[in-house]
């Protein structure tokens, strides 16, 4: 890097923290933490707990984000004010201090924009996700099963819980579906970008030809509820059945009807859980992930009415990532027009960049 890479590098992370101050409006951070503070101060402040735990998180989310924010803007700050200091005096020692911190004052604004698109109110919850097979039968389910493999292995690098809620096999090989919530701080921030469908080429294993084929599945993702938003569901709004809980999910395995499925009767959504004995705690959690569907149903149909774009079917044109392993090794994710190469460590769950290049074209 030259004097003048640097200089249009600072140009170009200045633009960035000047947008990201549109976004977050730190003038108005300042105000709402002043007005919580005068609320603190109120004698009945800790007269309802729940309602002065919100507050409290509401505070740090605050706090966080403007600590975040001035961290980076005077990060670029004192390099353009050392660069100016360095290029006055021909301090050339200094000036290659600079260009070798370069990459890692990239990485401040990357994660401050990162940060800024975790900031909707839901992006804090734990994340239910379903990941069902599209078209291709039996090489579908395979890749479903590598897709639930994927996400299992990032959780456990992001040190996040997973907790299995239903869980099918498939016929021959993968599964027919399978629903889990990662549970950590954003997970739903992080995995609402994977919601989409993802397509698969290679060389088929279970072909004697050895030919390509092209696979897909849907990965569903919504945020984890709540009790405190209301959505309204009766008994009379679901379908309900009962079936002998089978696989990586069941605990009592072809004894009792202790899995429940739950359909909603409007909108088609289908969610099932089988990980407790009890099939009214199974019931209790289903109708808590149908609540999570519902909700996110509707957050997505707002979005798809604005975009005007319509419900896709699980197949060709719609997928929002493709991974292939023949006759080229490259993963490329629709959205954020970045490829891969690292397709191996991406199948091993390393996919944390890939998610945040998406969050920040977001912003672009």
């Amino acid at each position: 890097m030259d004097s003048y890479e640097y200089n249009e590098l600072l140009t170009k992370l200045n633009t960035k923290v000047d947008n990201i101050k549109q976004i977050i409006a730190p003038d108005k951070i300042e105000a709402k933490l002043s007005e919580i503070t005068e609320i603190e101060q109120g004698v009945d402040f800790w007269s309802d707990p729940k309602k002065a735990a919100a507050i409290q998180q509401e505070k740090n989310r605050a706090l966080s984000i403007m600590k975040k924010y001035n961290s980076a803007k005077n990060a670029v700050n004192d390099a353009r004010d050392l660069y100016e200091m360095a290029k006055e005096e021909n301090d050339d020692e200094t000036m290659e201090d600079l260009f070798s911190d370069a990459s890692s004052l990239e990485v401040v604004i990357s994660e401050l924009e990162v940060n800024m698109m975790l900031s909707d109110e839901n992006d804090i919850n734990n994340a239910i996700v379903s990941i069902h097979p599209g078209a291709g039968g039996t090489e579908s389910q395979d890749w479903a099963s590598m897709l639930y493999r994927m996400y299992l292995r990032w959780a456990e690098r992001q040190g996040f819980k997973v907790e299995v809620m239903d869980y099918q096999d498939g016929e021959e090989a993968g599964l027919k579906d399978v629903t889990f919530i990662i549970k950590g701080e954003n997970a739903y921030g992080y995995m609402k970008v994977e919601n989409g469908i993802h397509r698969l080429v290679r060389i088929s294993p279970f072909d004697s030809n050895a030919k390509r084929h092209t696979s897909f599945s849907s990965v569903m993702v919504s945020p984890e509820v709540d009790d405190d938003i209301e959505i309204e569901l009766e008994e009379k709004d679901y379908r309900v059945d009962t079936y002998r809980a089978s696989g990586a999910g069941g605990q009592h395995v072809n004894k009792t009807d202790s899995a429940i499925r739950l359909t909603h009767i409007e909108t088609g959504v289908v969610v099932q859980c089988q990980n407790d004995r009890s099939q009214h705690k199974n019931k209790a959690a289903a109708i808590k992930m149908l609540k999570s569907r519902l909700y996110e149903l509707e957050i997505e149909k707002k979005k798809a009415e604005e975009a005007g774009i319509e419900k896709s079917e699980i197949g060709w044109g719609h997928q929002i990532r493709s991974y292939v392993l023949a006759p080229y090794q490259q993963v490329k994710d629709n959205r954020s027009n970045v490829a891969y190469s690292q397709v191996d460590a991406i199948l091993d769950g390393d996919i944390t960049k890939v998610i945040e290049d998406v969050l920040i074209s977001f912003s672009s």
